[in-house]
């Protein structure tokens, strides 16, 4: 694993130990952030279910201000900042060892926005429609932002959730699908 492109293209990334985690390929990342991007002129990300931390981290190394990390496994948060201090972005990312739900009502009091929110549940407890529905309701996503929902395959997300929808839905196996959110236009 390594940050494929922009300020710390090359830098390798560790890995969370053991199997409980499983990382966005490289060439996953590459492409995703192709579709979203490829570089962002500011803005904060936000990394749900973090484990090692790479797709908070591909988006600094791209141009985001800020990064906020949230995996409640104490091996993916160790993994997490040792992968900021690897890259030199301690300052630029926080790391969170909580629920995600906690930590979006924590945020959603903050009144925070984000450009970007990856979201990498468990295959197998799917949340995404609870957190889309939860992120809309919370204003947590800036106008022009963009929400990654990385889920398996053999589920499908809905076109719509509250005032979002799909807007490109990209199979990259058997196992790995990436459905991209926005605020759907008013037309």
């Amino acid at each position: 694993m390594r940050v494929i492109s922009g300020e710390r293209k090359g830098t390798r990334l560790k890995a969370v130990p053991g199997t409980a985690t499983r990382p966005t390929t490289d060439k996953v990342k590459e492409s995703l952030f192709n579709i979203i991007g490829p570089y962002f002129s500011g803005g904060k990300a936000l990394d749900l279910y973090a484990g090692s931390g790479g797709l908070g981290i591909e988006a600094l190394s791209r141009g985001c201000d800020e990064a906020i990390f949230v995996d409640r496994q104490p091996k993916a948060v160790q993994t997490i900042q040792e992968n900021l201090r690897a890259t030199h972005y301690e300052v630029k990312g926080k790391v969170y060892r909580q629920d995600a739900k906690a930590v979006l009502e924590q945020l959603k009091v903050q009144q925070e926005q984000f450009k970007l929110i990856f979201m990498d549940p468990p295959y197998h407890a799917e949340e995404h429609v609870a957190f889309l529905q939860m992120i809309d309701e919370s204003n947590l996503l800036m106008d022009i932002g963009v929400v990654v929902c990385e889920h398996g395959s053999d589920v499908t997300l809905p076109e719509r959730v509250g005032r979002f929808e799909r807007i490109k839905e990209q199979r990259y196996s058997d196992v790995i699908t990436i459905s991209f959110y926005e605020y759907a236009s008013e037309e």
